[in-house]
């Protein structure tokens, strides 16, 4: 799957575009052909500085348009198998310290880190694809290799505890986790 990104991801996208193309470019015209009409563009400032806030307004509008050409919409409450990591889960995953995370797989357009969402061409999601609840996996993050183990996974319009936290231990995929971590389902 090249370039996903979810419903609301897009609809995002969309609404910057429309934005810039349908309010702040036209004010900016506005200024530049105001200042324009004064005299010397050599030496005033609104004419110079609107003219390159019209092109960073082109700039970033012409992305949007490619971006939104090359782009997928996914629908991840469309997932047909919710027991398993794909595009658009929001699973949450524990360290081997026992440290609780909860993280979305979302197209690269829409991913914030401090939020949760993480692109789907991360190494964390890569670690975290077709995986279930209770699977131990291993991802090279910036701090070094490191062990998570799938707590829960959840998906847009799913029940919320579409799967619960695992009660076993046993359904390790790849590396191994501490036994604190895996005991912490147990109580």
């Amino acid at each position: 799957m090249s370039d996903p990104i979810t419903p609301a991801g897009f609809e995002a996208l969309r609404a910057e575009y429309a934005q810039l193309m349908s309010v702040e470019r036209p004010a900016v015209v506005e200024v530049v052909s105001w200042a324009a009409g004064n005299g010397d563009r050599s030496e005033n400032g609104d004419y110079i500085y609107g003219r390159q806030k019209l092109r960073a307004i082109d700039r970033r509008a012409s992305h949007l348009a490619k971006r939104m050409k090359a782009v997928t919409i996914v629908d991840p409450a469309a997932q047909h198998d919710h027991s398993h990591v794909w595009f658009g889960a929001t699973v949450t995953i524990a360290d081997e310290a026992d440290r609780e995370r909860v993280v979305t797989l979302v197209g690269s357009d829409e991913s914030d880190a401090s939020e949760g969402l993480i692109s789907w061409t991360s190494p964390m999601a890569y670690a975290l694809r077709s995986a279930a609840v209770g699977d131990v996996r291993r991802v090279m993050l910036p701090g070094g290799e490191s062990a998570v183990e799938i707590i829960a996974i959840r998906y847009p319009g799913s029940p919320k505890a579409d799967l619960a936290s695992a009660t076993t231990s046993g359904s390790a995929s790849s590396g191994s986790i501490s036994t604190d971590a895996c005991s912490r389902s147990a109580t």
